[in-house]
């Protein structure tokens, strides 16, 4: 596997771009550059990721398509499409968005968001992006959530299998799955259903912690990885099943210290699993 997570150095251009990275002990990275680059500039960093073996995982097209207001949903689907395009071009493994929200908060909870209509609304428009880009090498992905679909394993393949696109695929994020005790108790037969279930489709995954406190009714709390309860050693062990160039990318830290903290973990638990990180 390849494991990523955000640069804390200023770079402008390529060279400072894969500098950087190696700096900080990657071999995967973010997308570097913005849709509405121009192909010029988009071509220099897809080929110095080739020649420097750093995989592209992923371009964010973060946004919410299922909004209610008609303008945000219109530029949510124009975003999702010119990152899936940017993707393909450069040549990231995926671009991944959240499948959005039926309320105000683009990635927040609503009682309509797993319902039986919200689930068709998705995978129309997944099929709209897929079939306005046509992309031939990158594929357009869901990050898995708590609230909307895709909220399990078994939510997840039933939607690749009704989205029906070949450039259609599984971004992994096992925290956010993480909603109950019980899941967050057992979530090492959590990690292993998902591969089972999706381990062919999945592209890109994100690295993170989750920690319960005491404190009623339940109380879930994001946190470094180390720092919480997510079986790294059955994560660890089920990715590097997928072959080399799965990325791993570490997310949602402050700084470039507790980035590097999170990257020692994770390779102290590779190397206790001898699974190379």
């Amino acid at each position: 596997m390849r494991l990523g997570g955000p640069l804390f150095e200023e770079t402008r251009d390529p060279d400072q771009w894969v500098g950087a990275l190696r700096r900080a002990g990657y071999a995967a990275a973010f997308c570097p550059v913005d849709p509405g680059a121009s192909d010029e500039v988009i071509a220099a960093y897809a080929k110095a990721a080739e020649s420097a073996d750093i995989v592209i995982a992923e371009v964010g097209a973060w946004s919410n398509p299922l909004s209610p207001d008609p303008d945000t949903r219109k530029a949510a689907m124009a975003l999702c499409k010119e990152s899936l395009a940017l993707a393909d071009k450069i040549g990231a493994r995926c671009c991944v968005n959240i499948s959005g929200s039926r309320g105000e908060q683009w990635d927040g909870p609503h009682p309509d968001n797993l319902t039986e209509e919200t689930f068709e609304m998705i995978v129309e428009t997944v099929r709209e992006i897929i079939d306005a880009v046509q992309p031939t090498r990158s594929f357009y992905t869901l990050e898995t959530m708590p609230w909307m679909y895709p909220d399990s394993a078994v939510s997840y393949l039933r939607m690749v299998l009704a989205v029906n696109r070949k450039q259609f695929a599984v971004h992994l994020d096992p925290v956010n799955l993480i909603c109950s005790p019980q899941r967050y108790f057992n979530n090492a037969s959590l990690i292993r259903e998902c591969f089972t279930k999706l381990g062919p489709h999945i592209r890109s995954c994100h690295a993170k912690d989750i920690a319960l406190s005491g404190k009623l009714t339940v109380h879930l709390d994001e946190v470094r990885p180390g720092l919480g309860a997510l079986d790294y050693r059955t994560y660890l062990q089920e990715l590097s099943k997928l072959g080399a160039d799965v990325p791993l990318m570490i997310e949602h830290l402050a700084n470039a210290e507790e980035y590097a903290a999170a990257t020692e973990y994770i390779r102290s638990v590779g190397r206790e699993a001898a699974v190379e990180v």
